[in-house]
């Protein structure tokens, strides 16, 4: 969600540092998640225009930082992923999900891998999608979003006391939804 507000800002033109406009824009954004039902994709819609791959993009990873440190735009997009985690279970991820969005959740796991192998994953994601980058330069763009988001004032990336860790540095895709699927499962006493 928060890369889909950093899109269309871009898209708009919105300066970064405008937090009033970013906040409106936040709230009338209509953002949208619609399962792909020929895949395991989910696809990201805002304003009724598909985002799945230029959320992913360059621009978009240099900026969502700056654009989800705004209090305004965490709060109108935590107020809609509450919304949506009423109506229906849901599996959510993100930053400040088991901390500030839904604290009581059932299952709280606190997924992470080193900052090597998410390099190594999103050079694999972009591959033929960016202009080619090295596995150092999009580690040293992670390892810094890492920290301005453990360091901004509202909702900061921090691991919730009560989650587990799900650590998928060694695991394969389908190993890492296994375990997580385990950890749901004994969460629930099944």
């Amino acid at each position: 969600m928060y890369r889909a507000v950093t899109w269309l800002a871009l898209h708009e033109a919105i300066r970064l540092e405008d937090e009033e406009a970013l906040t409106r824009l936040a709230r009338n954004a209509d953002i949208r998640f619609v399962h792909d039902e020929s895949g395991p994709i989910q696809m990201v819609y805002c304003q009724g225009e598909n985002l799945t791959e230029e959320i992913r993009s360059r621009q978009v990873n240099a900026a969502v930082s700056q654009v989800s440190a705004v209090a305004g735009v965490r709060e109108a997009l935590v107020d809609i992923q509450r919304k949506m985690a009423e109506s229906q279970n849901v599996v959510m991820d993100g930053r400040d999900i088991g901390t500030v969005v839904l604290p009581d959740a059932e299952c709280k796991i606190y997924l992470t891998a080193s900052v090597e192998e998410r390099a190594k994953r999103r050079k694999k994601e972009r591959e033929g999608k960016d202009t080619e980058r090295s596995l150092e330069d999009i580690a040293i763009d992670i390892q810094k979003r890492d920290e301005e988001d453990m360091r901004r004032i509202h909702s900061p990336l921090r691991k919730a006391e009560d989650s587990v860790v799900l650590d998928t540095t060694t695991l394969s895709f389908c190993e890492a939804v296994e375990a997580a699927v385990e950890m749901v499962l004994a969460a629930k006493g099944v």
